[in-house]
């Protein structure tokens, strides 16, 4: 048998890139006996066809580290999360949810501010300093930059990764400029909504020439805090986690209780007051879900 890994799966059938060449797959009754549904990022054995030496079965799938739910992905290892400097401006709540995705889906999370050529030292420090103390990797990337994408190559290099973030900041045009040879369809910004139109209709692995592989998908940006409890919240937030145990109340959610820590640590700015901000606006979107049910 041959090892390879899913790149595209549509009705049934599946392409696997074998490291030598792309195989046209279907995937053996078994798993269907199962209720085992091969996935996009699967590593997995293959049998070729004696009809065919194009053609094959998908004999086992490989035990997974993780699965995504939405976009349905197996094996990811590091989320991506695009946000523009500007044109349009960054949703740091948004950003600060696809944060939590990636920590429950057990992804690395990169933040990568793009058109940084809009954006000079002083805005990128200003960026830089909301995520002091969280431990999280943040770059700035154009497509105009080439030691930005250089330093994103590295980044990306023999790992499978997900793009993430709202259309209009630059997805595709810096994953264009990584391998030009994708050429994916790049959206213009609507002067009406200031909103890129989507491009990205589903999941789909792009081999990358360096080493690795990346997924373009839109599926992280519709992120919700469902199953999140709210003294568990604070978990996601690296920078809270650091400095909470000083709390007078163990149980504190760092919101209205007095004596807080965190609230000392924000005005000492070692916790940014954006990150703090939403995390009481998460905090009250979990406590009023919990009240509806």
């Amino acid at each position: 048998m041959i090892d390879g890994i899913i790149i595209r799966g549509v009705g049934g059938n599946y392409c696997v890139d074998t490291g030598e060449k792309l195989i046209e797959c279907r995937a053996r009754g078994l798993f269907r006996i199962k209720n085992i549904k091969p996935l996009v990022g699967d590593r997995v054995k293959i049998r070729i066809t004696e009809e065919d030496e194009n053609n094959g079965y998908i004999e086992e799938i490989e035990e997974r580290f993780n699965e995504i739910k939405r976009p349905p992905i197996a094996n990811a290892e590091q989320l991506l999360i695009f946000f523009a400097v500007t044109n349009p401006e960054p949703s740091f709540l948004l950003l600060d949810k696809l944060l939590i995705a990636a920590e429950i889906n057990n992804l690395k999370p990169v933040i990568c501010f793009n058109k940084c050529d809009l954006a000079d030292d002083e805005k990128k420090t200003e960026l830089e300093q909301i995520f002091i103390n969280t431990g999280y990797k943040v770059i700035f990337t154009s497509k105009k930059d080439e030691k930005s994408i250089e330093k994103l190559k590295e980044i990306l290099k023999d790992k499978l990764s997900v793009f993430s973030g709202p259309s209009g900041v630059g997805k595709s045009s810096i994953m264009n400029a990584v391998q030009p040879d994708f050429h994916l369809k790049t959206g213009e910004i609507s002067d009406k909504l200031k909103r890129g139109r989507h491009t990205t209709r589903h999941a789909e692995i792009y081999k990358l020439s360096f080493g690795g592989y990346v997924v373009d998908t839109p599926g992280f940006s519709s992120f919700e805090l469902s199953g999140i409890g709210e003294y568990e919240l604070k978990e996601y937030y690296p920078e809270i986690k650091k400095f909470d145990e000083g709390c007078r109340f163990a149980d504190c959610l760092h919101n209205k209780e007095p004596n807080c820590v965190i609230k000392d640590s924000v005005s000492e700015g070692k916790i940014s007051e954006t990150r703090f901000s939403n995390y009481r606006r998460l905090l009250e979107e979990i406590q009023k879900a919990k009240k509806i049910y």
